[in-house]
């Protein structure tokens, strides 16, 4: 009976340490996951969506199809480019991806 004795309290005596430890590699995943992933996007959308709603009537843009144009209209769906002398293709809002930098249209 002394055997009992001598090997004292059960393990995981240090009940909130332990649960610490646990769950700090979750969190640290969490914010490397955050810092790397979630953050940068966030960021990436919303200076897309000030792109967006700074567009106006003479800018020059690349569409995601490759197209370079001078906007001629834009609703809150579409934007009008004239690509050509008098040559105007509508394209979706959505499909603007960029000013043009110079004169390139």
């Amino acid at each position: 009976m002394d055997l009992a004795y001598a090997m004292g309290s059960p393990a995981g005596g240090g009940g909130q340490a332990g649960g610490l430890y646990t769950f700090l590699p979750l969190i640290l995943l969490f914010a490397v996951f955050y810092f790397l992933l979630i953050r940068p996007q966030q960021k990436r959308a919303k200076q897309h969506k000030t792109f967006m709603e700074n567009l106006k009537k003479g800018d020059t843009v690349i569409t995601s199809g490759g197209l370079y144009g001078k906007i001629t209209g834009i609703t809150d769906e579409a934007i009008t480019i004239e690509i050509a002398e008098k040559v105007r293709v509508k394209v979706a809002k959505s499909a603007v991806v960029d000013y043009v930098k110079g004169e390139q249209a």
